[in-house]
């Protein structure tokens, strides 16, 4: 049953079941095929549950707005090329990317386990998700994971002011003892686009440093920064960041650069459609034979930095994890009743 959290009006509390079942009863009513709808309703219930709004139910919008505009093959069937080397590759037939990462995972893991390292191309996949998903379901099997994707053309280079780099995420994996794997997820851009369009859709401003106008002044009306461009982390060290993304998960892999997916776009202002770089690596094969040592070296270092009162990435979304486990997802009312009537 659903509830309203006392100390937090404006949002309501729902159980992972019945949200699930209200994303998937979404996604289907789009037209999107069996397989499809599971697969994306497990990335965005999980965003959801971990406290990620932009990467949560608000995401069914940006899923909605895509097959809307008719981009979107609803029952695409990705296809898996597994050879003898180390690289498998998946061809997303211009569907969503969640059905395509889960399809080729198992080959990813194997030819991990039989090289050390995997390779996971993916091609002509429209990605909305986080990636932080897709890199626990690989530590999951006891591996490290590194995944790059670009998107659309929205960041400004350091030193510029035009459009050019996607948002261009980078997550991180590595398997830990426990429940819990360390891992990383963020955007090379100062600000993830979700949160962008949700500050736009509360009619908040954003930081300084986000972004500039179309004029190419700084602004942190996320309106103006639409029209203009956002800006990457950390100056010249994001830009090259962001850089690497769309050589390795662009030009490398034989895809579209955030440049290529937006001109693809066409104004239809939906998802991008490109390709990711996922890469995993066995710490048994790389370990030379003592990977209880090396593992215990890396909780070392891992410990030393939580003794220091410091927090590890993903510490506080593994606590918003446990929390909607024993409470029920926090969903904002008024995204809740938005996504009530996609089911009605």
């Amino acid at each position: 049953m659903t509830s309203t959290p006392p100390d937090s009006p404006a949002m309501v509390l729902i159980p992972e079941t019945e949200l699930g079942d209200i994303v998937q009863r979404a996604l289907a009513r789009m037209g999107l095929a069996g397989a499809h709808v599971q697969a994306i309703a497990k990335v965005i219930v999980s965003g959801q549950r971990d406290a990620c709004q932009s990467h949560g139910v608000y995401r069914l919008i940006s899923c909605f707005d895509a097959v809307r505009a008719g981009k979107v093959k609803l029952d695409a069937e990705p296809t898996v090329s597994i050879t003898s080397g180390p690289i498998v590759q998946v061809d997303a037939q211009f569907g969503f990317s969640p059905l395509a990462f889960e399809r080729g995972l198992p080959a990813l893991v194997e030819a991990t386990r039989r090289h050390g390292l995997g390779a996971l191309v993916i091609r002509r996949c429209f990605h909305f998700s986080a990636l932080w998903p897709e890199i626990e379901a690989i530590t999951a099997h006891g591996l490290a994971a590194l995944a790059l994707t670009p998107s659309h053309a929205w960041v400004a280079p350091a030193g510029g002011n035009q459009p050019l780099f996607g948002t261009n995420p980078i997550a991180f994996g590595w398997p830990r003892p426990g429940p819990y794997p360390y891992v990383f997820d963020f955007a090379t851009s100062a600000i993830a686009r979700g949160d962008l369009e949700l500050h736009r859709r509360a009619g908040k401003s954003l930081p300084e440093g986000c972004g500039v106008d179309a004029a190419g002044q700084p602004s942190t009306d996320p309106v103006e920064i639409a029209r203009g461009a956002m800006l990457a982390f950390g100056g010249h060290k994001g830009s090259a960041l962001a850089t690497m993304v769309e050589l390795m998960a662009g030009a490398l892999i034989g895809d579209w650069t955030s440049q290529e997916s937006l001109a693809f776009d066409d104004g239809a202002g939906v998802t991008p459609c490109h390709g990711e770089l996922v890469l995993a690596f066995d710490p048994a094969a790389f370990s030379g034979g003592d990977g209880e040592a090396q593992t215990a070296r890396a909780e070392t270092l891992l410990d030393a930095i939580t003794a220091q009162g410091a927090r590890l990435p993903s510490q506080r979304r593994f606590a918003a994890r446990e929390r909607s486990q024993a409470e029920g997802i926090a969903v904002p009312a008024a995204l809740y009743a938005e996504i009530l009537r996609l089911v009605s």
